[in-house]
This record gives C-alpha cells, structure tokens and sequence, in this order.
C-alpha cells in the first residue's frame, strides 16, 4: 500500500502534532514514499499462511447459542441449590449487584432436571440433553467461565470482539488475517444462521472493524441462494462477467497505484473470490449431497433452514478448508415469559433441535479423521442465575435471568482433553470458585490452539497496537491436552 496513505490513515492526533513541529509535512510523505511499496493485484490477502508456533488445530468451527444456555440445567448440577428452591437468595450474592430483569431478593431455583454422570470422566449432564450423553468423552466442559457484561449485545461483542462496543475486529476475522484460508475459491470465514434472528450482536461479531474487509465473514444462507447477490444478473453470462471483472480490476489497479488505499486492494481481492465462489459455493453448499444415513444423522433435510442443516454444511465447508465457521443459533433466552423459556418443556424441545445435530457433527469429525486437528466451541454469551427471573417469579413457566459471573461451555476436538471437566462453582452457582476463565482467557486459548500467540497476533490502528485480547488473557493450559 501506499505508505504515506497509511501514515495519515493512521496518526493519531498527538502523534501528528509533535512530528509537524519537528519536520514539515512534506518531509514526513518524502520519508514514508521511500520506505514502502504500493500494492499490486497479485497481492492475495487470503493467501494461507503458516502458523507462526506449533499449532494443534487447523480449523474452528464455533457454536454460540445466542441468549445464554441455562447452564444450571445442563453441565453445573447443584444439588444443594435444589433443596434451598424457594428460599430467598443469600445477601452476600445479590445485594449491591444488578441483573437484567431482577430487583430486590429473589428466590433460590433448584434445577427441574435429572442428573447424571457420564463418560469415563464423569461428567455432569441433564437429561435435557440426551445426544451429548454418548459423546462425553469427547467433551471438555469449562464451569468456570465468567464475563463482564449482563446484556446480550456488548456480552456478545466482547466475545467475539474483546471489546463490549462495535468497531473492533472479530475473532474469525482475526483468524483468517493471520492465517489466511486453505482453499482460494471460498471465504476463509463463514457465518450460518438458524432460528430465523440475528444476533444480539449483529453482523460486527463477524465483522472486520478496522482491519481489510476482506477478512470479515461471509453470511451463507442453508436455503435458497447460498449467498445473496452473488450470482450473476439476468443477461449476463460467465464470460461477461469475467470481462466486466477485468474491466473493474484496470481501474481499481490505478486507483491503487495513485491513492494507495487498502480497501482498493480489498475490493479486487472480493470481486475475484466472488466470482470463483460463483462455482464453488452452490457444490459445497449442497447438503442433498450427502447420504441418507449422514442426513438422518444430523436431522438435516435438503432445502430447509436449520440449525441441523447448518451443523452439516459447517462439517462440508470445515472439509474444503474454510478455517473459521460460526454458527448462531437464535432462542436461548430462557426468561420464562412463555413456554418456550420455560427450562422444562422450553429446553427439552429447544435441545432436541440442537443437540443431535452437535453430537452428529463431532462424530462425522472424528470418523473422517478431522476431529484431531479442528477446534469445537459450543456455549453462549453468559448464563443464567441461581434464582427466579425477577418478572416471572410469580408465573407457572420456570426461567432464570441473564448472569455473568459464572456459566459453562464445552469445548471438543485438537489439543483439548476429552471426558473432562474445568473449574468449580460454588455450592449454589453463584460463583467461580476454581481456576476462573474470562472470555479474554478463551479468546487467548482458541488463538493458542491456532499456533496464534494472542499477544503477537496485531494491527496497528491510531497510534496503537490493538489485538482480540486487548491488554487481557491468558491460556487456559489446564484443558490442553
């Protein structure tokens, strides 16, 4: 890129008022024109890259089940929670502290739900979640997990962000730009999304920021157009297409060579993997594909809108070497202000869309000898506290309130152990109790498994250094295998 471009796009004030009173202007252009070179079309963002430590995954695929997964019902099982049900939550735990939808001292909620341990690790899980039960051993449950936000949106951002406002690069996008992507005819980072919402979120958990665009993820769809707007318009034709892209790459190049703005690099890189994606999406994206077993496996069916469907198509695009996958899965905000919050009936019908399709995805993984080197994130924002929803304390549907403190997730697949369980909670669920893991700590640990040093792993940006982590994060070397 051109380097003075860059040095304006960057300076931050300070930085520009000493150097003005130092040097001229033109000396300073005159420096930074000697030093860099401007980009050229062959340049290829994505090109995949090696990873700078030894890695022990290639690839993640990230399922975030957006509202917060009642945890307390799934992995944390307290059974001292459950003979104090009803009674008013201890002081010590609510009072000074603020939730989402819960004032004043709310009522103690023993899970509704069985318990069981499972696997060869013994691992705590609820009979809301049968499908998981067979796949314990591939498990590595987190019941320390804690974060510092109460509220979907910015708990969403500083998952995927490191930062709980909009404007910073995404953790898939961070991936691909020190990664690149295997395969040059797809995205390096596909989202997918089921249950027909977006994320609290919104498209900057898979946006760039202020790194290239190029590296932001692209929304697939699992029915209709797999990409909207991709496909050419009525008229024209491949070699048209071909001859219009050209067109648009002479004239993007002299942009390039006289302003030497990033983006203009970025826009030949788009406009090229588009019209590779033309052919190359619509085969992958095709779960009809697949064989009957594989489709009852996973609860998939050709042409519809899943979360099933989407747990398929991120195993076919985690094959043809995408190296970030996402799914968001909508409905997980287990309130209680109707039956499908509520954590009886609600979870029960809300897990049997959703764990059979997980269990599925890690046992195809494993069988074709892609489990070893592929990362498996399963959780949400935040959990849910040991109390009744302030609003709903009085209703017949049982929920619980949003709650950052502590909750679980589990993580499968490379450099993981499997049939294990990380960090305690105390007696009630109301805090961690042993080895604490901050969402900067998994940030820090999926970016480890990668070969990604977290501290190293940075863009420049305004007179700074900005990473996933922030100044945060460590790895969580207790789950490594």
């Amino acid at each position: 890129m051109n380097p003075h471009f860059d040095y304006l796009q960057h300076v931050t004030r300070r930085h520009f008022l000493h150097k003005a009173g130092q040097f001229s202007l033109g000396a300073i252009a005159l420096q930074a024109l000697a030093e860099g070179k401007s980009p050229t079309a062959s340049d290829n963002p994505l090109t995949a890259r090696p990873a700078p430590n030894p890695a022990k995954v290639k690839r993640v695929i990230y399922l975030h089940m957006s509202g917060g997964p009642p945890h307390l019902d799934l992995f944390d099982y307290k059974p001292e929670l459950v003979k104090r049900d009803g009674q008013d939550a201890p002081d010590q735990f609510v009072k000074g502290k603020t939730f989402a939808f819960t004032s004043g001292t709310p009522k103690l909620m023993g899970t509704p739900r069985t318990f069981k341990q499972y696997g060869k690790g013994g691992i705590w899980m609820s009979d809301a979640i049968p499908n998981f039960h067979g796949i314990a051993d591939e498990m590595c449950v987190i019941k320390s997990m804690y974060t510092d936000q109460f509220n979907h949106a910015p708990a969403e951002l500083l998952l995927y962000t490191g930062s709980p406002r909009q404007s910073r690069p995404s953790m898939g996008s961070w991936v691909t730009y020190g990664l690149g992507s295997e395969n040059e005819n797809l995205p390096g980072f596909v989202v997918l999304i089921s249950s027909g919402v977006q994320p609290s979120g919104g498209q900057s958990c898979w946006g760039t920021g202020f790194i290239p665009s190029v590296f932001q993820g692209v929304q697939c769809r699992s029915k209709g157009d797999p990409v909207l707007y991709v496909g050419d318009p009525p008229g024209m034709d491949r070699a048209l297409r071909r001859k219009t892209l050209d067109a648009l790459r002479d004239l993007n190049q002299e942009q390039a060579g006289q302003l030497g703005h990033p983006e203009t690099a970025t826009r030949i890189a788009q406009y090229e993997l588009a019209f590779r994606m033309q052919a190359s999406v619509p085969e992958v994206m095709d779960i009809s594909r697949e064989s009957k077993a594989t489709l009852e496996d996973y609860g998939a069916v050709p042409g519809e809108s899943s979360f099933a469907n989407n747990c398929l198509l991120g195993r076919r695009l985690l094959e043809e070497g995408v190296r970030f996958v996402q799914l968001f899965d909508w409905g997980w905000d287990f309130h209680g202000t109707n039956g499908n919050e509520d954590i009886r009936s609600g979870l029960t019908e809300k897990m049997k869309r959703t764990d059979k399709p997980v269990a599925a995805l890690i046992r195809d993984l494993k069988q074709r000898g892609l489990l070893d080197d592929t990362l498996i994130v399963w959780g949400g924002e935040f959990g849910r506290t040991p109390f009744r929803e302030g609003r709903t304390s009085g209703s017949a549907v049982l929920g619980r309130d949003h709650f950052p403190d502590a909750f679980s997730l589990f993580l499968a697949g490379g450099g993981v152990k499997g049939g294990f369980t990380y960090g305690e909670t105390d007696e009630l669920g109301f805090s961690v109790t042993a080895d604490k893991v901050h969402i900067h700590d998994l940030q820090a640990t999926i970016l480890h498994l990668l070969g990604i040093d977290h501290e190293h792993l940075t863009y420049r940006f305004q007179g700074r250094d900005f990473r996933l982590t922030d100044v945060h994060g460590k790895v969580v070397k207790g789950i490594l295998t």
